[in-house]
């Protein structure tokens, strides 16, 4: 039997990373397998969103009961038994026959994935005394990004290589990895106060979230008939019964008091514009590059590199200098440099010189990817109570998946041979207006303001 260590916060911090990580990987391989895939099984575009959504759509729905279940239960246990559905389910995609099967394995994919984001820093935030926490989040950010960007370049040499089964299949050493460190290095915790699961919050959450992605997807494909128009709507109407639900719940599965929080409401707002935008720019530009420049996948992978070398060299610094200066100025000018980044690269051609016209347009999208995540980690994390830190965690992982959810759904409104422009100008636009946000909500900490009069 393994026994934990008696200090073992180095192992906690890497147990999170990878275990958050592989679900951050995840999203961003898949986008790059979609061609491959797409000429294996001849998946259509909307089944292309599909694979996407479907796991967005049930990491979106439950990753708020993942968060409380944490809080509930354990969150080490709950840690765990996200890591062994995952790795379950990756092996089961890998090996799907067809579309249909792969979107179904995709959804209840991302049925454990909510189990590992919100674990992962709740895990942070108990497992670590609040001296070490800061740069314990710092570091979490700075590698969850990397492993995010890292994604494309795996991927493509996995897909060039092999096969596209094999960015599944990859994940398996991942989680048997992260379960033994989960094992040796997280002690457990979980909430003294006894809570109930709000089942009837879910289902509702579940169900409007299931509603909206499928008229937003399939309207186009089926030119607004009654049977994608009226999900889409009777999305919208659960989504305002959620909030009435949780308003009046002993337990809310949100518990909309932590709105009060000026920068807990700017910051998730921030997220789902930004998110949404880098979610937007992820699918729409790897697909682009395969599929109208002839780019391999290793090649596609590759054209992202810099945005993982900058995650690695710089997220830390960017992390300790919010810490020093307040997040405000970062998360404002982050967003917008990596919006001007995505609009530059809209008159993308096949034939454009990658070093002369998409290099420094990534780079300076990475720059500003780079100034926002761990600034934006942090606000989220400090602007709630230590007993509040997975429901916290979870809303804004929730968010940003929502923010990605929509934005993957929409690109298709204009056709599929506008998709690429229309996800650039979307996706830059979104980013831009998640800098404004920052900017008109966010507050430094009240002993930052006070230093810079003084």
């Amino acid at each position: 039997m393994i026994k934990p260590m008696k200090h073992p916060h180095r192992l906690a911090l890497v147990a999170t990373i990878v275990g958050s990580g592989i679900t951050f990987l995840d999203g961003t391989v898949v986008n790059l397998a979609l061609p491959s895939i797409s000429k294996d099984l001849g998946a259509s575009f909307s089944q292309l969103q599909w694979m996407a959504d479907a796991y967005l759509l049930s990491l979106s729905s439950l990753i708020l009961l993942g968060g409380s279940m944490g809080d509930i239960f354990g969150r080490k246990k709950m840690f765990l038994f996200g890591l062994y559905g995952f790795g379950g389910l990756s092996l089961l995609c890998g090996l799907a026959p067809n579309s249909e099967i792969l979107i179904l394995f995709r959804l209840l994919q991302g049925v454990f994935g909510a189990l590992l984001v919100p674990g992962s820093l709740a895990i942070i935030n108990t497992n670590f005394p609040s001296e070490g926490r800061g740069r314990a989040i710092g570091l979490w950010s700075a590698f969850s990004g990397a492993f995010t960007a890292i994604g494309p370049l795996i991927g493509g040499y996995l897909i060039d290589a092999a096969s596209w089964r094999w960015i599944f299949y990859i994940n398996v050493p991942l989680i048997l990895l992260c379960i033994i460190l989960t094992t040796l290095g997280v002690k457990e915790t979980k909430d003294v106060e006894h809570r109930h699961i709000d089942t009837i919050g879910m289902i509702v959450a579940a169900l409007s979230l299931a509603g909206i992605t499928y008229g937003l997807i399939e309207g186009p494909v089926n030119h607004w008939k009654l049977g994608s128009v009226a999900p889409l709507f009777a999305g919208l109407l659960l989504a305002n019964t959620f909030l009435i639900i949780e308003k009046n719940t002993k337990d809310p599965l949100v518990p909309l008091g932590l709105f009060k929080s000026r920068n807990f409401s700017g910051s998730n707002l921030m997220t789902f514009a930004m998110y949404g935008a880098l979610s937007g720019f992820m699918f729409a530009l790897v697909i682009y590059l395969q599929s109208k420049m002839h780019y391999s996948a290793i090649k596609a992978g590759l054209s992202l590199l810099p945005v993982t070398v900058l995650m690695l060299a710089l997220s830390g610094r960017m992390g300790a200098l919010s810490s020093k200066a307040g997040p405000r100025r970062f998360m404002t000018l982050g967003p917008i440099l990596a919006g001007l980044g995505i609009l530059s690269l809209t008159n993308l051609h096949p034939g454009d010189s990658y070093l002369m016209f998409l290099l420094p347009r990534v780079i300076l999208f990475g720059l500003g990817l780079v100034t926002t995540v761990a600034p934006l980690t942090t606000t989220v994390m400090s602007s709630v109570p230590n007993e509040d830190s997975g429901i916290a965690s979870a809303i804004n992982n929730a968010v940003s998946r929502v923010g990605g959810l929509f934005v993957v759904a929409v690109l298709g409104l204009l056709g599929t041979e506008h998709v690429f422009k229309f996800s650039m100008v979307l996706s830059g636009v979104l980013a831009i207006s998640a800098g404004a946000i920052s900017y008109l909500t966010i507050q430094n900490p009240k002993k930052l303001v006070e230093k810079a009069h003084n």
